[in-house]
């Protein structure tokens, strides 16, 4: 997906996505998330020693770090006495993230600021951090670029028309003898929204598609 967007709008111009009643709805319904990280030991691992522990991830950064120098602390290479200290560790594994992939040497906070906002807000915010990775100050952005999880781009474009009243608008004005043969091409928007950039879509895995304003 492009993240380069142009800011004009040919299309309908589309409600706040505050007000948005069916994202809501779909937010209830997803099951909520517990991003899990597996941080070991490197001294440990690189002289055969499986030394680690699984964390919630969904926490402050530095509530995570105090957690991985407990592991370390334990750790079979940790040996104060002996001038040895185990300070080096990795994220050899995690859970629950969602489309997002964590990599071994991902900062704790940014892997703490992705694992909130999953947390919070579900697996739609993986699929928005994965495509954003490369710029975590847009992770901010997602609330008001949100727009929902629907069907297909064009279920979200029927919604659109039916929110902005143009449907009724053809319902008022146009006569019953002719309405069978005027429409809004809602296939056609929803693919011009898509093309012009105004609206990324993002598959959920199970058929449906999160999507994005990216003029938000």
């Amino acid at each position: 997906m492009n993240e380069q967007h142009p800011q004009h709008n040919s299309g309908p111009e589309q409600p706040g996505n505050d007000a948005n009643p069916e994202r809501e709805a779909n937010r209830e319904n997803e099951p909520t998330p517990t991003p899990r990280i597996y941080v070991a030991c490197l001294s440990a691992y690189n002289n055969g020693y499986l030394h680690g522990v699984w964390l919630d991830a969904a926490r402050d950064a530095d509530d995570i770090h105090t957690d991985i120098q407990a592991m370390l602390a334990t750790s079979p290479m940790h040996r104060p006495d002996q001038g040895e200290i185990a300070e080096e560790f990795a994220i050899h594994d995690y859970d629950d993230f969602g489309t997002v992939q964590i990599h071994e040497y991902d900062s704790i906070s940014l892997v703490a600021r992705i694992a909130r906002g999953v947390a919070e807000h579900g697996y739609a915010f993986a699929a928005w951090a994965d495509v954003h990775e490369s710029d975590p100050e847009l992770f901010d952005h997602f609330e008001t670029a949100y727009l929902g999880r629907y069907d297909s781009l064009q279920d979200y474009a029927d919604q659109l028309i039916d929110d902005l009243g143009y449907q009724s608008e053809l319902d008022t004005h146009v006569p019953a003898n002719l309405r069978p043969y005027v429409r809004i091409d809602t296939e056609a928007l929803a693919r011009d929204l898509y093309l012009e950039g105004d609206i990324n879509a993002y598959e959920t895995g199970d058929g449906g598609v999160w999507l994005f304003d990216e003029r938000a």
